[in-house]
Order: C-alpha cells, then structure tokens, then sequence
C-alpha cells in the first residue's frame, strides 16, 4: 500500500531546521539559539481578549474569509503601516497562520510545470508547497550580493514557464531587505509581464534601519501581487496561528475557495486576539524591535570579533554568518558545536544548498542566554583553529 502514496509527498524531506530542533530535544540542558519565534510573552491584553472571547461563548465558525472586524481591522492596521489599500469585504482573507497563507496563494496559481523564482538562502517552507502544486522551484543565489535580491539577479532567471516570483523581505534566515528602490526596479521589470508577485512580509513589523516597503505599494503592481502577513512575530502570538492574504478581489476569491476547502476558517477565538492585536495593541512590536536592535548589534559584535564574516541583518532576529573558514561543512559545525558546547544553531544548508557555510543563530532570547552561547561558540572556534580539520583525501 506503501507505494501507492502520493509520490510528491513521499519526496518531500522533513526540512533541516526540524531535523535538527528534534535533535536538540536530546540536549534539554542546551543553550538553543534556533527558534524562530519570539522570546517576549504574547501582550496581555491580548490574551485577556481572548479569555474575554471565551467567556462569551465566542467560539463558534465564523464567516470563512475571518470576522469582518477582524478585517477591518486588519485593513486599518495596512493603511496606516504600509500605505496599503485593501478592501475588508473581498480582498482579506483570515488564514491558519501565514503559512497557510502562502499555501492558498500557490495552489490558486500554479499549475503543472510553473516556475517559481525564489532568492536564495532562503526559508525551506516554499519549495515543498510549490512541488505539491507540481511547480518548479528557480533559486537565485544572493551569497555574492550580501544576500541581497536584484532586479538583474531575476531578469537572469525568467522564462516563459516563470508564474511567480517570491519576495520575502525582511528575510529568514538572513534578515536582509529590500529597498524602495530595488523593489521599483523589480516592479520595471514586470509590471508588463503575466507573473504573479507572492511577497511574504511576516517580518515586517521588525525592521532596524529602514521602514519596510511593499512591493503592492507600486500601483502597477497591486493587481498581480499577494501580499502575505501575520501576527506571529510583530505581536509575539506564533501559537495563536493567525495570518492574512491581501490579494485584489479577482485573486482572492479564489484564494477563499482554496482556504474554505483547507481549513473552514482560522481559529474564532484567535481572531477575536487579533482584533484586539491590530487595534489596541498596534504599537506592541515597538519595545520588542527596540530589544532586538540591541541584540543584533551585540552578537554581531561578537561574531565579527571570532573572525566570522557577518552581513550585519536589517530586519527579523536572525543573523547568518559565514562559518566557511573552518572548512567544516554547516551541519557538522551545527552538530560539533551541540554535542561540544550545548549551543544549538541551524545549519544554514537548511536554507538550501545556497546557504551551506553559512549557520543561523537566533537573536530571540535573553542577552543572557546570548552571551554565555556566544563565549562558547567563541571558544569552539579558537580550538578549531588550534586543531584544524584534516579533509579525507
């Protein structure tokens, strides 16, 4: 019976960051500097909406789009942060997180043999949704360009197969961004072409330097581009599983078809969290980004000092520094500096092929915690080089 399973899903390999957070369960004591969620507690006045919504017997299906206040709401929140414009009536639709989000968004566009152009390194969470619709995934290698995507760097890769492009800025695993000025290059480049954009902002909240710019923001653009978004980082609620398409009315309802299909609609009681999230709670990320910025700078601080090649991250809590001195390959660095040390990292071949060499430390926990799996890993370091690996011939 084995073999009579989708084909597809028996392909799809459990990707590298898992693999390697299920290892770390085995060090409970472990330094883990590879979460990707944030270490503040969800707002409390979040939360007491949601035990609010409970008490009122809130918790009944709702429509399968999501409350319309809730997208209102969010709406309201896209106006104001972004200069978006999006209709609460048919252009939102309320998703199981934004993964989800970006799962609907494939399987209404893709079919058989489409291309999808990703920058690489990249999150490993697109190419699997991808190959299901029995697309093709197109990376971009950006390791030569400090993990920055370019108009140029795209305009190499299109062909008449290519349906969609991804833009996921701030990024995971390298927190890099794009800027007003690269994105309106990008927008040049395609504005006249019949390609969808999928831009991926989870991190938009948890920038350092400069404000983040959607690329639906070009009017050009707005009709062809699927904005996806979510609560998960800027309001600390990743267990919550709350996420947004912005979509013109054309896309999204079929998109509400796909969604309806998949889940009915996101969980009542964390949509009633979220109103209270995009509403109240619209300066929540403030402090948080304020702490991260702070972090960031300390652990690229020491990084630099270890001898280790850095592109300092613009946004999300993820710094990606290059460990390709030490000849090691990224999984083994990742597993000697575990089973040595008790710190955990993600080897960046988990981002693709295009990211071995590189690993990806978290800054989402406490100075503390950051500072003593810093002065180890600094040390694992000084004794590599004291003993440097002897490559098998």
């Amino acid at each position: 019976m084995k073999a009579l399973i989708n084909k597809t899903v028996t392909e799809i390999q459990v990707p590298g960051i898992r693999k390697f957070s299920n290892l770390v369960l085995n060090y409970p004591d472990a330094i883990n500097l590879t979460l990707g969620q944030p270490d503040f507690p969800t707002p409390h006045h979040i939360k007491e909406a949601a035990i609010s919504a409970i008490n009122n017997n809130q918790t009944s299906y709702t429509h399968n789009a999501g409350l319309h206040s809730l997208r209102e709401a969010a709406a309201e929140y896209v106006s104001k942060k972004y200069g978006l414009t999006y209709d609460a009536d048919n252009e939102i639709i309320v998703t199981n997180g934004a993964t989800e989000a970006i799962d609907i968004a494939f399987r209404s566009i893709l079919q058989e043999g489409s291309e999808v152009i990703l920058p690489a390194p990249i999150y490993p969470g697109y190419e699997p949704l991808i190959l299901l619709c029995g697309g093709i995934p197109v990376y971009v290698d950006t390791t030569q360009n400090d993990f920055q995507l370019t108009a140029d760097m795209i305009e190499d890769k299109l062909s008449y197969k290519t349906r969609c492009i991804v833009l996921c800025s701030p990024s995971n695993p390298t927190g890099s961004m794009l800027s007003k000025e690269e994105i309106l290059k990008i927008s040049k480049l395609i504005k006249e072409k019949n390609i969808f954009v999928i831009s991926d902002e989870i991190y938009s909240e948890l920038t350092y330097e400069n404000q983040h710019y959607s690329i639906a923001a070009v009017p050009e653009m707005r009709d062809k581009t699927i904005v996806v978004n979510g609560l998960a980082k800027s309001h600390s609620m990743t267990g919550w599983r709350i996420g947004f398409t912005f979509a013109p009315a054309y896309l999204s309802s079929e998109m509400l078809k796909v969604h309806l299909y998949n889940s009915v609609c996101a969980g009542t009681v964390s949509q009633y969290a979220a109103i209270e999230a995009l509403t109240k709670g619209m300066h929540d990320p403030v402090s948080m980004v304020m702490e991260y910025r702070s972090r960031r700078d300390y652990v690229c601080e020491r990084l630099t000092k270890m001898g280790l090649d850095v592109v300092k991250p613009e946004g999300a809590f993820y710094v990606f520094p290059s460990i390709k001195h030490t000849r090691m390959s990224s999984f083994d660095f990742a597993l000697r500096l575990l089973r040595e040390t008790s710190v955990a990292v993600v080897p960046g071949d988990s981002f693709s092929i295009w990211g071995e060499g590189y690993i990806r430390i978290s800054f989402a926990a406490s100075i503390e915690m950051l500072e003593e799996g810093l002065n180890r890993m600094e040390q694992f370091i000084y004794l590599l080089a004291k003993k440097p690996i002897i490559l098998e011939q």
